[in-house]
C-alpha cells in the first residue's frame, strides 16, 4: 500500500522537453497544468498524501520525477539519467528525499539509469537496458538492491523508450503487456492483460492501492483492466504523451 507521492508542477520550459514524438505537436502548457492538477487529485483519491514541488524551469523534463529516483521500501536510490540534459535534476530531488529517507544511495558514472526502466514486482526488480539505461547502471542498481535484500535482473529492450512504456505490474501476478513484451519468455509466468497495439500508450498505467489509474482515451484497454476486477480511474495526460511521458513518470509513489 502506498501512502505518499511526490510530484513536480510542470514549468513553462516543458515545451522544450525531450521527445521522439514530434509528430504529436508541442505540448500546450496551459492544458498540461490542468492535466497535472487532475493527476494530483487522482492520486489523492487513491488515499495518497501528495508532496507538490514547485516548477524547475531550468530542466524542461523535471516534471517526470520518476526517472531521477527509485524508492524502495528500505531505501531511496538517486539515479543518473541517460539523457545529459536531465542530470541536474537529481540535485533537485535529492534535497526532497533527504527529508523523507535515512538510507539514500546513488548511481555513479559511467553508469546511467532512469527509473522508468525499473519495474518492481514484490522483492524483485526488472531493469530494462535502453538508450537511457546502460549495463553499468543496471549492475549498480542490482548491487544496491542486493544490499537491502532485494533481487534484480535485466531485460533487453528493442522498441520502447523505457521498460514501463510497455509494461505495468498490477500486483497479484497480473502484468499489463504490449508490443515486444507479449511473447517475451521473461514474463511468461505472469497472467497478461494484453493491450492492443493501437492503444499501446495505455500500457503505462499505475496500480495505486485499490485503484488502477489509466490514461484517458483508450477504451479497449480500460475495459480489459476493468474486466480483471480493478477499479479504474481515467486521467487525461495527452500533453505529457507529446514528451514520451506517461502516468508512472509523473510521480514517485511510496
Amino acid at each position: 500500500m502506498f501512502s505518499k507521492a511526490i510530484v513536480r508542477i510542470p514549468g513553462k520550459s516543458l515545451i522544450n522537453g525531450l521527445t521522439d514524438s514530434e509528430y504529436l505537436g508541442v505540448p500546450d502548457y496551459s492544458k498540461a497544468i490542468i492535466q497535472h492538477q487532475v493527476y494530483i487529485e487522482a492520486l489523492k483519491s487513491c488515499g495518497l498524501q501528495v508532496n507538490v514541488l514547485e516548477p524547475c524551469e531550468e530542466y524542461p523534463d523535471s516534471t517526470f520525477v520518476e526517472d531521477v529516483a527509485l524508492i524502495t521500501p528500505k531505501c531511496a536510490i538517486i539515479t543518473r539519467p541517460g539523457a545529459q540534459s536531465r542530470r541536474g535534476e537529481v540535485e533537485q530531488i535529492e534535497s526532497v528525499l533527504k527529508s523523507e529517507f535515512n538510507n539514500i544511495e546513488r548511481i555513479k558514472a559511467p553508469g546511467t539509469i532512469e527509473a522508468g526502466d525499473i519495474m518492481m514486482v514484490g522483492s524483485h526488480y526488472y531493469i530494462g537496458l535502453s538508450d537511457r539505461t546502460n549495463t553499468q547502471g543496471a549492475e549498480q542498481i542490482i548491487t544496491i538492491l542486493n544490499k537491502y535484500g532485494y533481487t534484480g535482473s535485466t531485460v533487453d529492450l528493442n522498441d520502447v523508450l523505457h521498460l514501463k512504456t510497455g509494461l505495468s505490474y498490477l500486483e497479484n501476478n497480473i502484468l499489463v503487456v504490449c508490443g515486444e513484451f507479449k511473447n517475451n519468455l521473461v514474463f511468461s509466468s505472469y497472467e497478461h492483460v494484453e493491450i492492443p497495439d493501437k492503444e499501446s500508450y495505455a500500457a503505462n498505467c499505475i496500480r495505486v492501492n485499490d485503484f488502477v489509474i489509466v490514461p484517458l482515451g483508450y477504451p479497449l484497454s480500460k475495459d480489459k483492466i476493468s474486466n480483471f476486477g480493478y477499479k479504474v480511474i481515467e486521467v487525461d495526460v495527452s500533453e505529457f504523451k507529446k514528451l514520451d511521458g506517461g502516468l508512472s513518470c509523473l510521480s514517485l509513489r511510496y
